[in-house]
């Protein structure tokens, strides 16, 4: 979808000096994104090419977050330039092999227009996405029956396209899309939660494939939310904030970096160490969490974020990878916490700091 965003976007790049635009393939859309361009290829290489600032364009031949990379190899610019929400670590770092400068847009718009978004203008769809800040894992009864606890979630504005597979509970929301369209309706939240857990596990379902009732609550259940976990799929106690100040404070320390969508082959479950101990480890610092988020206690909320992460990837050591570590140790050193985005393997690393994190995005929580 064309819009103001996007010709302030090439007038800015254009300012550089003779600007290429390579557009991602439809096909390649619908991997990332989950559903099909509003205008097609064709349609999106024929009004590109027509703007003045833009020198030439085509569509990408590859695909994934690098379907650019021939292009860019047989183009050999001296600049590489991407939107903060199209920036990812992968194509800095092919940026940096190949030794082309990494430039972000800084998504001024034009005079005195107002800032645009493909996904603010997609008016049809504001079901949300969501966050497990801490406790994860604690949904599936093979770990709560171990030791009770609480998963920490909180319900994502749909303000960016988050890519498919990347741990914001994309899969969820597409069911959630198939029943209701356009956004959650009015009704009992957590009736309404458990009406989209069932219909994405309908009966029938393998064990090995459920998907846990935090990604239904965390989109469903407005601002944030302490689902506490005994044993079984669903929670045993919901407790609810819906306070402005604190959901505020919360949106002002959060911070994401886009690492890649998990791979299609990617399974969390291979070699898991899941024990009593841990998960109580997991469980205690989920509670920890809560208790900081409410006091405002920005130092104990970052530790409480790692420590539950730790607690993570010590009973799922595919959630992280060498690509992984490597992004979070260039971060981590502005941070006071951080953790990967749902089951890991890709998605987004989550940062916690009272300082703008390097080339991070930030999300508004649903507040009403």
């Amino acid at each position: 979808m064309l819009h103001s965003g996007h010709v302030a976007f090439f007038e800015e790049a254009a300012q550089q000096g003779d600007l290429y635009v390579g557009i991602g393939s439809d096909k390649t859309l619908h991997e990332l994104k989950a559903r099909v361009p509003f205008n097609n290829e064709q349609e999106r290489l024929y009004m590109v090419k027509s703007l003045k600032a833009v020198k030439d364009a085509w569509i990408n031949r590859g695909n994934g977050l690098l379907d650019f990379r021939d292009e860019v190899i047989a183009l050999k610019p001296d600049i590489f330039f991407v939107n903060s929400d199209g920036h990812s670590t992968l194509k800095e770092q092919f940026c940096k092999e190949q030794g082309i400068k990494y430039v972000i847009s800084r998504r001024v718009p034009h005079g005195n227009l107002p800032t645009r978004s493909t996904t603010a203008l997609r008016s049809e769809c504001r079901i949300p996405y969501r966050i497990d800040l801490a406790g994860g894992w604690l949904d599936q009864p093979h770990v709560s029956r171990l030791h009770p606890g609480p998963v920490l979630t909180i319900s994502i504005e749909p303000d960016y396209d988050f890519n498919d597979r990347s741990g914001m509970s994309t899969s969820s929301r597409k069911k959630a899309i198939e029943l209701w369209t356009v956004d959650i309706p009015v009704g009992d939240r957590e009736k309404l939660a458990k009406m989209l857990f069932c219909f994405e596990n309908p009966p029938g379902t393998s064990v090995n494939y459920v998907s846990g009732s935090q990604d239904s609550l965390g989109i469903v259940m407005p601002g944030l939310n302490r689902l506490n976990y005994s044993g079984d799929f669903w929670p045993s106690k919901i407790d609810s904030v819906l306070d402005k100040s604190i959901l505020e404070w919360l949106e002002q320390r959060l911070w994401l970096v886009p690492l890649y969508p998990r791979p299609s082959e990617y399974d969390v479950l291979a070699d898991t160490n899941i024990t009593a101990a841990s998960a109580k480890r997991l469980s205690e610092a989920a509670s920890d969490c809560w208790d900081a988020i409410l006091a405002k206690d920005v130092k104990r909320f970052g530790e409480t974020v790692t420590r539950s992460y730790e607690a993570q990837i010590a009973m799922y050591p595919r959630m992280t990878s060498p690509d992984i570590q490597e992004v979070l140790d260039k971060h981590k050193a502005q941070a006071l916490g951080w953790k990967v985005s749902g089951a890991g393997g890709g998605g987004y690393l989550i940062f916690v700091s009272e300082q703008p994190i390097h080339n991070a995005i930030q999300i508004r929580i649903r507040q009403e």
